[in-house]
């Protein structure tokens, strides 16, 4: 992968995932079903609340998510990842709160979340950031101007309907797959063709 725009893909050997406490875990299990579909190793990191919204939204623990093959405690800060020689491919921060954006934003390693998208910026590997808030206050625009200019992608779940999906899922699996595309994973899912 060149840059972290999501152009010249490679597929990726190793991803990390982080789950953080915004709204949007059905994002997550679709996201997990479309790269094991590719076989591609992830790796995840969740923190305290996005433990609670995954339970409340999904009635699910972490380690129901089998997709993920390994899991770093949020506050380990001598997990691999935590390094700039460990390679990942990519990291994806599905769903990203407001407060992540805002440490990222500002280079504060809070925790490992943090500490791992600044090593994917300054390694300049791929770093999606499903930012969920609405509205945006002043503070969310400047934060993700911020990290865009350090070089993460920002991608918000914003489903679309222009394929006219059938339920809840079929859109979560679309926005899941538009995420895969920003890392360089090739994943089946409809495609616009035009009129």
């Amino acid at each position: 992968m060149k840059g972290n725009t999501g152009t010249q893909h490679r597929q990726p050997a190793r991803l990390l995932l982080a789950i953080t406490g915004a709204t949007g875990m059905i994002y997550v299990t679709e996201f997990l079903k479309l790269v094991a579909e590719r076989q591609v190793e992830v790796h995840g990191i969740i923190s305290d609340s996005g433990r609670q919204v995954l339970k409340l939204e999904l009635g699910l623990k972490s380690s129901e998510l089998p997709q993920v093959s390994r899991w770093f405690a949020v506050d380990d800060f001598a997990a691999p990842p935590s390094s700039g020689s460990c390679p990942y491919q990519a990291m994806v921060i599905l769903p990203c709160t407001m407060g992540t954006l805002g440490a990222i934003a500002g280079g504060y390693s809070g925790n490992l979340i943090h500490r791992c998208a600044d090593v994917m910026l300054k390694e300049r590997r791929p770093l999606v950031l499903a930012v969920r808030e609405t509205p945006l206050n002043r503070v969310h625009l400047k934060n993700m101007l911020a990290a865009h200019e350090a070089g993460a992608c920002i991608c918000p779940p914003m489903p679309s309907f222009y394929m006219r999906p059938t339920g809840i899922t079929e859109m979560a699996r679309g926005f899941a797959g538009r995420i895969c595309d920003q890392i360089g994973i090739a994943v089946d899912i409809p495609r616009w063709q035009g009129d």
